[in-house]
């Protein structure tokens, strides 16, 4: 006796994922998920430089000033990857001031390799603003 047609169905009718499969996604999003876990405080720390950098920015008259603003806004928000003496203060043609920074971040992956991310940012003076 032969089975009905539709019970023998074959098998590029089957669907779904295989065992192999399912391990090898598992493997690359749980990588994905620790590449995420080590990257997302590096991103928090950014932005709170980047916070800190134009608030000394706001605050000061000349660049002494803005690197002791920079420098009490960075023991208040606990970094250390940019330091007052890493600023780059340059004066606009307008008097105002700009400050930059620039740094980079490893996070080790796996033996000898890093992710590297590169950060850099600025405060720019307000158009049209004068002091």
């Amino acid at each position: 006796m032969t089975l009905p047609r539709a019970l023998r169905a074959p098998r590029f009718r089957q669907r779904g994922m295989s065992l192999i499969s399912l391990i090898l996604l598992g493997v690359v999003l749980v990588f994905g998920a620790l590449l995420v876990m080590k990257v997302v405080p590096t991103v928090t720390e950014f932005v709170a430089i980047k916070r800190a950098v134009v608030k000394a920015r706001n605050e000061g008259t000349d660049p002494p000033s803005i690197r002791a603003a920079f420098e009490r806004a960075s023991a208040i928000d606990d970094f250390s990857s940019v330091t007052g003496k890493d600023l780059q203060i340059v004066r606009r043609t307008s008097g105002e001031y700009a400050v930059s920074f620039a740094y980079e971040k490893r996070i080790p992956l796996v033996g000898p390799a890093y992710l590297v991310l590169d950060y850099r940012g600025e405060a720019l003076p307000a158009a049209g603003a004068a002091r």
